[in-house]
């Protein structure tokens, strides 16, 4: 418990949160949720499941039409059979389950750092240690197959790649993807990918890992772009040698997943579900096509324009060299929320600061317009 760190954003969002119950206004841009509704298709399924009392465990793995729902949802050329799909209660839970299988204490993971801060607590937990390779916009802030390799030691026992990534929105291209998989086998680790934001990309090329083998783990989520994120439900793609202890462990640690929440999840690749989805995603790629450049004039580096995700992390270095400072007076100043960098990762951290454009584009041009009259008085 000592190693766990806190989630420091949360005490961002408490902090925002006791100054709106005093009568502020703040802008909340600093949490990793999508600002609109589970999609209404979605919703209805789940209240259909209610009604007719699906409500009761079901199997560990996940309901049988689900799976195969999952299933179907990959290429066919990389499509995994049913039996190698399980549905998680979140993606964190799939990561916790990957991890226990994986590591024995003092086992050692490699991750980019910037990166997703329970990464590291989830290798903590289960006795591992996470070891953050600096990264970079020369590596467009993501892990390389040349990085891996330099890094890799006799401890090394797995790789996590999040692609698009939070906090940098970066994606990692598929020709690397292939090299890190190679890379990872030849050394004998094992890769874990994290696609949970697969359906947000904007003007580049994706596709899953399960194209570079099938020995890899993939991890993805009904959060972030279904928009399920409190019905806690995500999948995993788990290589056949590890079906069973994947098994063992959703039967003891979770049970099931939620009964409601996978019956809700069986309308989530509905053509109608879909295409509103399409147009969330597209709704986003404005924002971040508004955000990006207002940030870039108001002085924040943002060397990357992000390809996917619905965040930016950006360099205030031009403002402070204390991330924190910067955070807590753009809030208190400008009544903007955002992530102090210190929950990314230790490279940099107090240069930067995570801005997240899931809200509202007339909430992002408030948001502006306040950093701006904030900033110009610093």
């Amino acid at each position: 418990m000592s190693k766990i760190r806190p989630f420091y954003v949360m005490e961002v969002l408490e902090r925002a949160f006791r100054m709106q119950a005093e009568g502020n206004d703040v802008i909340h841009l600093q949490m990793g949720e999508p600002d609109f509704d589970t999609p209404r298709t979605i919703t209805q399924a789940g209240i259909r499941a209610l009604e007719q009392k699906r409500t009761h465990y079901v199997q560990a793995l996940g309901i049988p039409a689900l799976r195969e729902r999952i299933a179907d949802y990959y290429p066919a050329p990389c499509r995994p059979p049913v039996e190698r799909v399980v549905v998680t209660p979140g993606s964190s839970a799939g990561l916790q389950l990957v991890f226990a299988c994986l590591l024995n204490p003092g086992d050692e993971v490699l991750l980019a750092d910037p990166g997703y801060p329970c990464n590291n607590n989830f290798v903590h937990l289960y006795g591992g240690v996470p070891r953050g390779i600096p990264c970079n916009p020369d590596s467009n802030y993501q892990l390389t197959a040349k990085a891996i390799a330099q890094h890799w030691n006799e401890n090394t026992r797995a790789v996590l790649i999040g692609t698009p990534s939070n906090p940098t929105g970066s994606v990692v291209p598929p020709d690397e993807m292939s090299r890190i998989a190679n890379t990872v086998r030849r050394l004998g680790g094992r890769l874990i990918v994290d696609e949970i934001y697969h359906g947000l990309v904007y003007d580049t090329d994706v596709r899953t890992a399960l194209f570079d083998g099938n020995d890899i783990f993939v991890v993805n989520s009904f959060s972030k772009y279904y928009g399920m994120t409190g019905w806690r439900l995500g999948w995993l793609v788990v290589p056949d040698d590890y079906i069973d202890d994947i098994t063992r462990l959703s039967q003891n640690l979770f049970i099931s997943a939620s009964t409601p929440a996978q019956y809700a999840a069986l309308h989530a690749f509905d053509a109608e579900t879909t295409e509103e989805l399409e147009y969330r995603r597209a709704t986003f790629q404005r924002r971040r096509d508004y955000f990006v450049p207002a940030l870039r004039e108001l002085g924040f580096a943002v060397p990357l324009m992000p390809q996917g995700a619905f965040y930016v992390y950006a360099d205030c270095s031009r403002f402070s060299t204390d991330s924190d400072t910067v955070a807590l007076d753009l809030l208190e100043q400008a009544l903007v929320g955002v992530a102090p960098g210190k929950d990314f990762g230790v490279y940099r951290q107090h240069e930067h600061i995570r801005f997240s454009y899931a809200n509202a584009m007339d909430k992002l041009e408030q948001a502006v317009a306040r950093m701006a009259g904030f900033l110009s008085r610093t």
